[in-house]
Formats: structure tokens, sequence, C-alpha cells
């Protein structure tokens, strides 16, 4: 009880968001700009266990804290293990009184998930929370305000020149590929088209042609087709993953009541045995440059490699 007045009281006498910025200041792509956050932060929290999380950790910055559900590819939460990290919990809603009581110097995490409470989380420490943007643009956000500017470009160049070969070998085919996610009750169709979520933004970059249904020209980032939408799925090659919920205890049932369908059967892909799953962990909760290797590496096995 006494922690909690004194977060309070703490909470009502400190903002960092409008103060006199000594550090530096950002205002693009963020929530609430301009913010100022400091030059060198050596204790940071991101409430966002994906993407944020899994990129800090690349880039080698001072996490301390981050909630651990969600994150559901096994490297991260080893990482996360080894380094201690404080558990905060829900990412929905982070324990800000662990936060509090860890003293970080910056919060990070994403306007949409978190802009509810910003206001509390920027009274703690100066907290940015970024936009929706492609994921290798965020990774150098990500860089630029936790002291590691300019850590990820090597490793960015050795990706733009895997994908440039990959998406030359692409261009040799005229294979189309489906994706698809299985979700208790329902499916998920993760689209290509400007806002496409990262794993799919890797596909299109790799020069993996979509179906029509699966392709757009508007912000949609997802479809969930029911049962017979899912025949729009004509693809010669079919990549799915079975995501149950945050843990992985339940996808195989989940897949095997999905795959024993007989509208399942009647997929094009499936028909000539080209359908594949794939691992929840970087198409689901993506984190990355290493994610975005695995996707490649899917790419080569089952739809180049395959041929």
């Amino acid at each position: 009880m006494r922690f909690c007045l004194a977060l309070i009281i703490f909470l009502m006498n400190t903002s960092f968001s409008h103060a006199a910025c000594e550090g530096k200041e950002i205002s693009e792509d963020v929530y609430n700009g301009p913010l100022c956050i400091p030059k060198n932060a050596q204790r940071i929290v991101t409430l966002d266990p994906l993407i944020t999380l899994g990129m800090l950790l690349e880039l080698g910055a001072p996490v301390v804290a981050t909630p651990y559900m969600a994150i559901q590819d096994d490297g991260v939460m080893k990482s996360v293990k080894d380094r201690n990290l404080v558990d905060l919990g829900n990412p929905r809603e982070p324990s800000l009184e662990r936060v509090a009581a860890l003293k970080p110097d910056l919060i990070i995490g994403s306007a949409e998930a978190h802009g509810q409470i910003y206001d509390t989380a920027a009274k703690i420490a100066p907290t940015v929370l970024f936009k929706h943007m492609d994921w290798k643009q965020y990774l150098q956000r990500l860089s630029e305000v936790a002291g590691g500017e300019g850590t990820a470009d090597q490793a960015l160049l050795a990706y733009e020149s895997r994908v440039s070969s990959i998406r030359e070998r692409m261009a040799k085919t005229e294979l189309t590929v489906s994706t698809v996610r299985f979700a208790p009750g329902r499916f998920v169709v993760f689209v290509d088209g400007p806002e496409a979520y990262a794993p799919f933004a890797v596909l299109h970059e790799a020069g993996v042609k979509r179906t029509a249904y699966e392709t757009v020209t508007d912000g949609t980032i997802v479809k969930r087709p029911d049962w017979e939408e899912l025949a729009s799925l004509e693809g010669d090659i079919l990549l799915y993953v079975s995501a149950s919920g945050f843990e992985s205890d339940e996808d195989d049932k989940l897949e095997k009541e999905v795959v024993q369908n007989p509208l399942w059967q009647l997929l094009p892909a499936v028909q000539s045995g080209r359908a594949y799953r794939v691992d929840r962990g970087p198409w689901q909760s993506f984190h990355g440059l290493a994610s975005a290797h695995r996707i490649l590496d899917d790419i080569e096995r089952h739809i180049l490699d395959s041929q």
C-alpha cells in the first residue's frame, strides 16, 4: 500500500514529455511528439514483447524489463531469461508499478497497443510509443532512440543482398503462394499490401507472388476468411501457421482439426502435396533480422528448392 501511495505521489509531481530537452528530441512516427529522450539510455523498458523486444535484443540495447506473455519465439525467450529481464505481465496492461520500481530512463512501446497508458508511463520515464511502420525503418528508428545508431547497418546490408538474390530466382518462376494462419475457430490471412505485417513484407521483397485474394492496395493488413472463402487460397504453394494462442501446446491438435476437413483437402496446394506448415515464431511474432532470415529460409526451402 505504501508503495502504491508513493507511486501516485511520484507520478503527480513528475513529467518528462514536455520538459526542457537536455537529451535528443524526436517527433516523427511517435505518439504525442515531439518527445525528449536521453542520448544514451542505460535502463530501457519495452512494453512490447514482440518486434520491439526482439529488435532491441538484436541491437544489444540495455533492456531491463518486458512482458513475458506473448513471447512465442524460443530464442527470444531464452535471451530474455539469460538476461534476467523483469516480467511485466500482460503486454496490454503491463505492470507500471514494476516499471516504476526499476527506475528506467527510457520506456518504449507501441502507439496502437499502449496509447491508453501513455500519460502514466510518461510520468515514470521518457516514453516513446512508435506508430506502425516498415520493419526495416523501425529497426533504424529503434537504433536511434536506444543509443545504437548505425549498429544494424551491416546486418541490414547482408539481408538486402540475400533478399535481392532470392528475388532474382523468384522472377524465373510463375508459382503463386498462399498463406494462412489457423486460430481457434477462425482463419487469418495476412495480405500483401502497403501496410503488410513484417513477415509478409519480406515475402513481397523477395518477389513472392500471392493470389489476387491475398493482394491489396489499401491499408488492409489481415483478412478473416470463413471455410467457403478459404477456397480463394488457390496458390500453387500454401504456407500455413498453426497458432492456438500464446502457448503452443495445442497447435498440433488445431492443425489436425483443420487439415482433416474435406474443404481443406480441396485446396490446390493441398491436393498437389505442396502445403507446408511453418514455424509460428518468425511468422507470428516477428522480431527482427533473425526472423527475416528465417522467412527467407522458408522461401528457399518450400518454394525455390521444391521446384
